[in-house]
């Protein structure tokens, strides 16, 4: 199992706090996509949106004009570097049971203010979902564009691809990572 998903302390699911994962991120980062916590399939796997039925890797290679989807983890996250996204969550350990937002408990939020001051490039924070955009007031006071996004979990089905994908097309583009 990788490293730090799963503490034993606390009492979250079978007396756990989860722990969730670190941000992937470089100095190249000029847009950051959060996410509120990774869900079970994610902490097991030490994987951001490992969910086989999750969007958000379908989604961002359609923006991105790549296969995403077709690499292994390590290729997907290089190539989000590259691009200049980077990917972290509000929370940085809770109680949960399962993988819902609404089920997550004692949340402890991530520094997302000491993140963004060590990216230069940053030009926009995005929300994946509701759970996440809770964190707004919080990604407002750093100064930078916030966007509050449809979230890609296979929970958020009221939601299609295409609706998906044109409110994340919106964020992408105000940023200048797609045209």
């Amino acid at each position: 199992m990788p490293s730090g998903h799963l503490a034993r302390r606390g009492c979250g699911e079978n007396g756990q706090v989860l722990v969730g994962l670190p941000p992937v991120v470089s100095p190249a980062t000029r847009f950051l996509l959060l996410g509120s916590f990774p869900g079970a399939a994610s902490l097991r796997a030490g994987q951001y949106y490992a969910h086989p039925r999750n969007q958000f890797w379908p989604l961002v290679g359609a923006l991105l004009g790549e296969d995403l989807v077709a690499l292994d983890y390590a290729q997907r996250l290089e190539r989000l570097r590259q691009r200049g996204l980077g990917l972290w969550d509000v929370y940085a350990a809770c109680e949960r049971e399962g993988s819902l937002d609404s089920a997550i408990r004692q949340p402890q939020p991530n520094d997302l203010a000491a993140l963004v001051a060590g990216l230069p490039r940053l030009r926009g924070i995005a929300h994946n979902g509701g759970e996440s955009a809770r964190a707004m007031r919080v990604t407002r006071a750093l100064g930078l564009p916030v966007f509050r996004l449809p979230s890609t979990s296979p929970a958020n089905a009221s939601w299609s691809f295409e609706r998906k994908r044109a409110a994340w097309a919106e964020a992408f583009a105000a940023t200048g990572l797609i045209p």
